[in-house]
């Protein structure tokens, strides 16, 4: 009796670009489209298809995300991928205008078709043409983020409470692609979590696009404080890092929480964009130059040993000289720990296009190079400084360009965005925790070697 033959599953390629809310997207499509039978293969030549999760926040990352699905699409000229599915914010923003820019893309997803993303991919390996783009409005409840296939390492990973941002900055498209601010209530938030805990995370990355906003729109107050003690209860966490934690709705109680904390560190991602308070209200950042200031003092005395990442606009439209001279000046007096710098990108359909004053290029990244040389000279001057501690790390894995060494990130470090810290020392693996002794910097990054022992 002859046996049926065995039916090979359909591969797929994946892509994430973005931030790491998008990559928590990218992992909840990974995770239904794994459980629906479709084999992940790490390489994108000879797939079934190939999905990319595309950003749209700014013109360089949209340039970026246009630039893969073009490297992607001559693969499928060539014959070596079967087709290309576009998916995420630049597919949110775009809608079907992206198909006539790029008519080889088999299917489009926006941001909050996410959950249909195998029947999208069902069409594209059918080939069918009637329906190639899928949209959905913003829910009103947030959506659940578990029975994610994970891309991060095994010890870390993002935890998505919140999605939309109802903040209206106006040189920001981001509320138009990613709908109104919607908590993910405090039960769910942490269900998530005892799920990520349970698959090995040491440690806990809260990420939404307003981290302090949360919950404000279900319950009627902020009540971040209240969720991060939930969450610290969670006994196989080791460390949990806040991202995106904007200073309005900053209360005393979530200062009190961080700095009563067990496994909170002290670290914050705090994007202030600008000081001067004129630049402010047009940005409708709706806080002020003493506010902010107030804010940063009540943190370091609560939190000695806080380190305090930021991120900062140039050239935003009518910036004057003195305005710039304000900030640049602010930079050298507040000395944060990490600090990144983009130049102001105009965006269609934000209200910022509609205001006078739009700089020439050239100033904009000249004034953002000139922050860039403050800070690169407070941050190495704190590398240097941290010669001769000892710190706390976690081992991210190998060191790929040192042999013999581990590559780790101390408490003041968020992965893919801030220092790393080289180490020699025997057995350490991913997800390690050890104590290390600093030898040596290395431009922003450190060098040392492991004194404690590992847990």
């Amino acid at each position: 009796m002859s046996k049926t033959p065995v039916e090979e599953p359909r591969t797929f390629a994946f892509v994430s670009l973005g931030c790491p809310k998008n990559l928590v997207d990218s992992e909840r499509m990974l995770g239904k489209l794994a459980q629906d039978g479709y084999a992940l293969v790490p390489e994108a030549d000879g797939a079934d298809v190939v999905v990319v999760n595309t950003c749209g926040f700014i013109e360089a990352a949209r340039q970026e995300s246009l630039a893969v699905v073009r490297q992607m699409l001559e693969l499928k000229e060539a014959g070596r991928v079967g087709s290309v599915v576009v998916a995420g914010c630049l597919a949110e923003r775009k809608k079907d205008e992206l198909l006539q820019e790029l008519p080889q893309v088999d299917q489009i997803v926006g941001v909050f078709g996410r959950e249909e993303i195998v029947q999208a991919l069902d069409r594209a390996v059918a080939e069918q043409q009637e329906q190639r783009s899928l949209f959905r409005p913003a829910p009103v409840k947030a959506q659940e983020d578990t029975a994610r296939l994970r891309i991060t390492p095994r010890h870390y990973a993002y935890l998505k409470i919140s999605e939309g941002c109802d903040r209206l900055c106006t040189f920001c498209a981001i509320p138009g692609m990613r709908g109104k601010h919607v908590t993910k209530p405090i039960e769910e938030v942490v269900r998530e979590a005892r799920e990520l805990a349970g698959d090995g995370v040491r440690e806990l990355i809260i990420v939404a696009q307003d981290t302090t906003y949360y919950g404000l729109d279900l319950y009627g107050r902020v009540r971040l404080a209240e969720l991060l003690r939930e969450l610290d209860k969670i006994d196989e966490l080791a460390w949990i890092r806040i991202l995106y934690a904007y200073p309005i709705h900053f209360t005393d109680e979530l200062i009190d929480t961080l700095a009563g904390s067990q496994k909170i560190i002290p670290y914050l991602d705090m994007p202030l964009q600008h000081i001067n308070d004129r630049v402010l209200k047009r940005m409708q950042r709706r806080v002020t130059r003493k506010q902010t200031e107030e804010l940063l003092e009540k943190l370091r005395n609560a939190m000695p040993s806080l380190a305090l990442r930021t991120t900062f606009i140039t050239g935003f439209p009518g910036e004057t000289e003195a305005e710039f001279a304000e900030l640049e000046s602010f930079i050298k007096q507040a000395r944060f720990d990490r600090l990144g710098v983009f130049t102001y990108s105009f965006e269609p359909g934000t209200p910022a296009t509609r205001l006078d004053g739009h700089l020439a290029e050239e100033v904009k990244q000249q004034r953002r190079d000139r922050l860039m040389t403050v800070q690169q000279e407070f941050a190495l001057d704190l590398s240097k400084r941290q010669i001769g501690k000892q710190l706390e790390v976690i081992v991210d894995g190998p060191d790929p360009e040192v042999p013999g060494h581990v590559v780790a990130r101390s408490q003041a470090d968020a992965p893919d965005i801030d220092c790393v810290i080289r180490i020699k020392g025997k057995g350490l693996r991913a997800g390690d925790f050890t104590q290390v002794k600093v030898t040596a910097a290395d431009g922003y990054d450190l060098v040392g070697r492991a004194v404690g022992t590992v847990w």
